[in-house]
């Protein structure tokens, strides 16, 4: 869906583990070039590696996704052929226990994806307010008991701090019936979902960088971007109609007047999903959702 041009400028704007650098490097020639950006120092070592083998068409930058313009345009660059975007958090950091993403490890409470902030999820959940846990969980876990999560949270924090990811999904599960728990995924994944989208700002960078990255594109050049949660598809898919058609005139009139210019076509009406045999081999890939942006200038 890249549709990789061998001589071609592309930006992975999330690194990660480097694994769709991998793919892209793998279909460039010796003139093409990869630039990857990634706010993780790990992930930037990780991803680093995996990626030895390209070195001379190869630029890792340490930044979020949402400085894409300033970092290409420092390294000389005013346009790419294409921008690749694996939102959420990365299998890497999900695999580190310590960073505190994953609630089936005991940790610290942490769930940073840039440790230059000092901001962490223990932050959130002993500083936050009980009506702002609510929403929180409520908008980015929509998790329908969300009211009972934050008591729970409050009623356990009062006693003392909650220090831990153990903790956390302690106060998470005293919130949830047990019949529901049995019949449901993990009690805590919605809530540890909204409080690292939260802490890390993940749809507010998304929401403010859609329109630079399809102003970096070349002529039919391509933004991919793979979701995992449905307020950052809804994001994306709302982003790509109005840069496809973008007027704002009332449906009678006969002509557009207001002047605002398609930037482009979505290439992907419906979101491409993963196949079964994805799924089976990866089953961090089962709510995937990949749509993609077309330039036209």
């Amino acid at each position: 869906m890249l549709d990789i041009k061998p001589e071609g400028i592309y930006v992975d704007g999330t690194l990660g583990g480097g694994g769709h650098s991998y793919e892209i490097c793998k279909r460039l020639s010796p003139k093409g070039r990869l630039i990857g950006i990634d706010q993780d120092e790990a992930a930037i070592r990780a991803g680093g590696g995996r990626l030895l083998e390209f070195k001379d068409k190869v630029t890792i930058v340490r930044s979020n996704y949402s400085d894409m313009k300033k970092v290409v345009t420092d390294l000389g660059i005013s346009q790419v052929d294409g921008i690749m975007l694996d939102l959420g958090v990365s299998s890497y950091q999900l695999d580190t226990p310590e960073r505190g993403f994953s609630y089936k490890e005991n940790a610290p409470l942490d769930m940073r994806m840039d440790t230059r902030f000092d901001k962490t999820a223990k932050d959130i959940v002993n500083g936050y307010s009980e009506f702002d846990l609510y929403r929180i969980i409520r908008d980015y876990g929509e998790d329908k008991f969300a009211k009972n999560i934050a008591k729970h949270i409050v009623r356990v924090r009062e006693e003392k701090p909650i220090e831990t990811t153990d903790e956390l999904t302690d106060a998470i599960k005293a919130a949830i019936p047990m019949k529901i728990r049995m019949n449901t995924g993990h009690p805590a994944k919605k809530t540890f979902q909204a409080i690292r989208i939260e802490l890390n700002r993940e749809l507010e960078v998304l929401n403010k960088s859609l329109d630079d990255m399809i102003g970096m594109l070349t002529n039919n050049g391509r933004l991919c971007i793979i979701t995992f949660h449905s307020l950052e598809d809804r994001i994306v898919k709302s982003s790509f109609r109005n840069n496809e058609d973008p007027c704002t005139c009332p449906p009678s009139f006969p002509v557009c007047v207001c002047g605002k210019i398609s930037k482009g076509k979505v290439i992907t009406r419906k979101p491409i999903l993963p196949t079964e045999q994805e799924i089976t081999e990866n089953k961090r890939s089962k709510s995937a959702k990949l749509r993609v942006f077309e330039r036209h200038l």
